[in-house]
């Protein structure tokens, strides 16, 4: 115990104390920024970056994982938020995500994201940076009503939003959101790398504050001075009032644990010393950590790519740099809130914007197309779906168009039917592969219906190790249309992989 204690003494005041800084200075802009997208109170994204950072870095067995509020979730959380309709009956759906995460935790089903095809997912997130960046144009405006996300994105930019919008531009905003845009393009150049231990969401959120000071009409953050004494509570007697609250729990917790078993594995294949996380242990950590949230009044949280890769960057070793991060900004809430809340809502949106266009670059379609249809299908329409309709109708249609080609190689792949000429008769061959299942069914019994009459057809399963009971309940059925059509049938195999089957 005391051979650890100095080992994270060591590691923390060498590496962890400077990464976990570095990442407080990245995590501060992005937690408000988060909240603001989400239609939470900005104080909720704060105490998400604290929960992540402390409670969940402390259960966590990640060495460098980072843990707080996420842009992908920032559409499901602002979606419940508006049909729940109520701030703190949301709580109580962060709460069954928690206990939803633990419970896969502790089934052992860390392995869950391992089901859904890359493609489903790429486009999931494709389309929340769509929603992201759409969202940050009225505040970029300066549009002061927070909420006038309520009518989903096609109906964003009709003409009675169009009008609402222009009669609340705010120029003292719109140069600030340009500024920031301009200054987080200028920092991705080659000249710009000798300010690289700087995050760039710092840089912006400072020079948004120095542009604020003459340009005074403009939309600040407003953090209550004491927000300890401002959190909002769930209503727990609400639990079971609404069936809407379990649904918008379970998709929030599935989600959740999409992007932080998806950002883990990432994480680790950044780690330079090889450490593989538990993933259990980790969806545990973060039910933990959503449960928390809930109870305290903040927005549910993941595991994040951004953040556990600024850690990465600054020399993090051991998860001390993350629970750094998490104290750090507790004391920033506790000491300066002053200086918060002198952050302009259009440096915000300008960071947002940017985050929603890492989550939807152009190369990221091109590198799909690459990759075949099959791939980009799934990947275009879940990216629709999702922006016609919502979240979950949008990734439960491009799943399903991923089963449909998954199933569609099976029926190719189980057998294969290959015909000749042999001595003036028509010979058939259909060989098995080495499973056959109820998959194969129609297209086979088509196959066998195909076959002409006075041929001969042979069904090869020697290569055969499994052949599902409705298979030979189609052989067995076409052995008497056979001798009808003149056939004469030959199996090889079949009686030892009948055996098989039927014991």
């Amino acid at each position: 115990m005391k051979r650890t204690l100095k080992y994270y003494r060591i590691m923390w005041l060498r590496h962890d104390f400077a990464a976990g800084l570095s990442v407080f200075l990245v995590a501060l802009p992005l937690c408000l920024g988060i909240a603001l997208a989400s239609g939470a109170p900005l104080y909720a994204g704060l105490l998400s970056g604290m929960i992540g950072g402390i409670i969940v870095a402390a259960i966590s067995a990640s060495s460098l994982a980072v843990s707080g509020p996420a842009a992908g979730l920032t559409t499901l959380v602002a979606a419940n938020i508006i049909m729940l309709g109520n701030y703190q009956v949301f709580l109580l759906a962060v709460i069954i995500a928690g206990a939803f995460q633990i419970l896969l935790g502790l089934l052992k089903l860390g392995a869950i994201a391992n089901y859904f095809p890359s493609a489903v997912i790429k486009g999931m997130l494709a389309a929340i940076g769509i929603i992201l960046i759409a969202k940050q144009i009225p505040l970029a405006l300066g549009y002061d009503r927070p909420d006038f996300w309520t009518t989903g994105l096609l109906n964003l930019f009709s003409s009675g939003n169009i009008t609402a919008f222009s009669h609340h531009i705010n120029n003292a905003s719109l140069i600030i959101f340009v500024v920031s845009l301009v200054l987080l393009g200028l920092l991705r150049q080659s000249f710009a790398k000798k300010l690289h231990f700087i995050p760039a969401p710092l840089l912006v959120a400072g020079l948004g504050i120095l542009l604020a000071f003459p340009l005074k009409k403009t939309q600040l953050v407003n953090i209550p001075t004491d927000i300890f004494s401002s959190i909002s509570f769930p209503e727990f007697n609400q639990l079971f009032s609404d069936m809407q609250i379990w649904k918008g729990g379970l998709i929030i917790g599935l989600l959740a644990t999409l992007e932080t078993l998806l950002c883990i594995e990432a994480i680790d294949k950044l780690d330079r010393h090889n450490r593989i996380t538990p993933l259990n242990r980790e969806l545990i950590a973060q039910g933990i950590g959503n449960m928390a949230c809930g109870i305290m009044g903040a927005i549910p949280l993941t595991a994040v790519v951004v953040r556990g890769a600024a850690n990465v960057d600054a020399g993090a070793r051991t998860k001390m740099s993350a629970i750094t991060h998490g104290v750090l900004l507790l004391l920033a809430v506790v000491l300066i809130p002053f200086v918060l809340n002198r952050i302009p809502y259009a440096s915000l949106s300008a960071i947002l914007l940017n985050t929603g266009y890492n989550l939807t670059q152009p190369k990221l379609y091109k590198n799909v197309f690459s990759l075949g249809w099959k791939q980009f299908l799934p990947f275009i329409l879940t990216i629709v779906m999702i922006l016609v309709t919502d979240l979950l109708i949008g990734v439960s249609i491009g799943l399903l168009l991923s089963v449909y080609f998954i199933i569609q190689n099976n029926f190719r792949a189980e057998y294969k039917v290959t015909r000749t000429v042999i001595h003036g008769f028509e010979t058939e061959l259909i060989k098995l592969n080495s499973n056959v299942t109820f998959l194969n069914k129609v297209k086979l019994k088509k196959a066998l219906d195909e076959v002409p009459e006075h041929s001969i057809l042979t069904i090869d399963a020697s290569n055969c190790n499994f052949i599902d009971y409705d298979i030979l309940e189609i052989i067995s059925e076409f052995e008497n249309k056979a001798k009808d059509r003149h056939i004469t049938l030959n199996t090889i195999g079949i009686e030892k992989v009948n055996v098989t089957a039927i014991h």
